[in-house]
């Protein structure tokens, strides 16, 4: 298969859809679905201090984590059923409404209950671009523009704080949501008028059982693992009863799935290997490379003393990581049609930068700590979207938007996990080293939570200063040697995988037909493994009852 066989098509889809302003469309609507925690981030002081409630400060993004949870899966399931243009277009326009009364809220309380508003929209936003691309392309295809994902990712978290504290203070805090709607107007009328998807009319009713379980075991262990250690001991009452609720409305959620009709999430697509393991491996990354990264920052403010601005320089190599190997792995991807050798790369190369990472403290020179995380970020790119281009591959087509709402979930549940689970064993281990190196009294009236703030750090006297730096770094070195046993059990997942080649042709509507072939050799026939023409290769009746129309 040539190169050029991942090239998209220059003239409209065989849909009639325009892939040039569709894609346009996909790339900003993820750019927004990155780049809204970022960009609040560092709006949200500010916003506490004009709306008060400073109480209620964490729920603004947690509420928001919360309703973007819940929605992911269910809107890969109503995107199968209904047409994925009228879901995309859906979750944006729910998404800007909530951006819109966010930015125009008067206190707290609104600003939480808006959030909560966009993030219900914001669940749709990056499944929907996956599944679009999904239908718009062979899965050889979508190598090439998955790849792109790496430089939204990395463009989107390296401009965020700065576009959040530009808006910030050149505006004021409600540019940071109203920032949104210009942006999303640029999608809602590119996909308006230029995406046609074919679909299969079925006949189905929503599965509100499912919706309501998965709905109240995700909200349950998102709060689970969000005020574990941090607000409530791991073994208070409140942790314990959500663990429970969690067991309880998971078990109520399989039971439901293997009733319904048309479920959320059919089990059996976890007959299929790939998908399992990609639904694990996606997890992982999600623990480990959007988890544990979230605390490279602190490293570079308070142990190297850079400041915001130059903090970002000495990210930037872990981010061009990120955009080189995703770049360069998607474009091989695309050309050879295998995969599998990514995600074990991904594995291996992390466990290396997790342990370069865990070897840093107050002397790392910035350069060397730079490289070492440009290492991690390589890692990170090399599986950016490979776990889901494997899920598409196998999947039948009827269930492209449940395989891609699954993964994304996956990773996006992995990321809370991590960020949990780190934040517990650093802020565990540096109460302990602040007891033990900074001399008693010496931090009286500093709050420990604004240690991290540049203006604090100055104040302290060097002796002092010291010792709070040396702390940090010996708690952060605790969150990397954590993270490699993630890593390896993400490398296991990766070896367990089959080498399936990328099929180069779609799965006719309704196909459910078997997986490609492990070792790449053509099925025969209609190249789902059923010989054209025969009884079996007729779509199934619970596929779809009526001819395709356009979505």
């Amino acid at each position: 298969m040539s190169a050029t066989t991942a090239r998209a098509p220059r003239g409209p889809h065989p849909s009639g859809t325009r892939t040039t302003p569709v894609l346009i469309a996909c790339m900003l609507a993820a750019f927004l679905a990155i780049l809204d925690l970022q960009i609040v981030a560092t709006a949200l002081p500010r916003i506490a201090g004009d709306l008060g409630g400073i109480d209620l400060f964490a729920w603004v993004t947690t509420a928001y984590v919360i309703a973007s949870s819940v929605t992911t899966p269910v809107y890969g399931k109503l995107g199968d059923l209904f047409g994925r243009k009228v879901t995309f277009l859906s979750a944006t326009a729910l998404f800007l409404l909530g951006s819109l009364l966010a930015g125009l809220a008067g206190s707290m309380e609104q600003l939480i209950l808006f959030r909560v508003v966009q993030g219900l929209g914001a669940g749709g936003l990056f499944v929907s671009v996956l599944a679009t691309i999904g239908e718009l392309f062979a899965p050889r295809e979508r190598a090439t523009y998955y790849g792109m994902f790496g430089m939204i990712f990395a463009g989107a978290a390296l401009a965020g704080p700065a576009v959040g504290g530009v808006l910030t203070e050149a505006l004021s805090w409600h540019w940071v949501f109203l920032f949104n709607l210009p942006v999303g107007a640029v999608i809602v009328v590119l996909l308006a008028k230029y995406l046609h998807l074919p679909r299969a009319v079925r006949a189905s009713t929503i599965d509100y059982a499912g919706v309501l379980t998965l709905s109240g075991a995700i909200v349950s262990l998102t709060l689970l693992t969000s005020w574990g250690g941090v607000e409530y001991a791991w073994n208070s009452p409140q942790i314990l009863g959500l663990g429970l609720a969690a067991l309880l409305l998971l078990a109520l959620f399989v039971k439901a799935e293997s009733r319904a009709d048309e479920p959320i999430v059919p089990l059996r697509l976890f007959k299929d290997s790939t998908f399992t393991l990609s639904l694990l491996g996606a997890a992982v990354c999600g623990i480990v490379f959007a988890g544990a990264v979230n605390f490279l920052a602190l490293y570079v403010q308070v142990v190297t003393g850079a400041g915001p601005a130059a903090s970002g320089f000495v990210l930037l190599p872990m981010m061009l990581g990120v955009v080189l190997s995703s770049v360069a792995s998607s474009k091989i991807i695309a050309r050879t049609g295998t995969y599998k050798i990514f995600p074990v790369l991904s594995m291996a190369v992390g466990i290396v930068g997790a342990l370069l990472l865990s070897t840093m403290d107050a002397d790392t020179p910035r350069g060397l700590a730079a490289l070492y995380m440009a290492v991690f970020g390589f890692a990170s790119g090399l599986s950016a979207q490979v776990f889901t281009q494997a899920a598409q591959n196998t999947a039948p087509a009827r269930d492209m938007g449940a395989v891609s709402a699954a993964v994304t979930f996956g990773r996006s549940f992995g990321t809370s996990i991590g960020i949990s689970l780190f934040a517990a064993l650093f802020y565990g281990r540096l109460t302990d080293e602040l007891a033990d190196r900074v001399p008693a009294g010496a931090l009286g009236g500093v709050d420990h939570d604004s240690l991290s703030s540049n203006t604090v750090l100055d104040s302290l006297d060097a002796p002092v200063r010291s010792a709070v730096e040396q702390s940090y770094a010996v708690s952060l070195t605790q969150v990397f040697t954590a993270a490699v046993p993630v890593l390896v059990a993400g490398l296991v997942l990766a070896l367990l995988m089959k080498n399936v080649t990328l099929r180069s042709h779609h799965h006719g509507a309704g196909d459910d037909g078997p997986a490609p072939r492990a070792d790449g050799a053509p099925t025969g026939g209609d190249g789902a493994g059923i010989p054209a023409g025969s009884a079996a290769a007729a779509p199934a009746p619970s596929s779809a009852d009526g001819s395709p129309e356009a979505a």
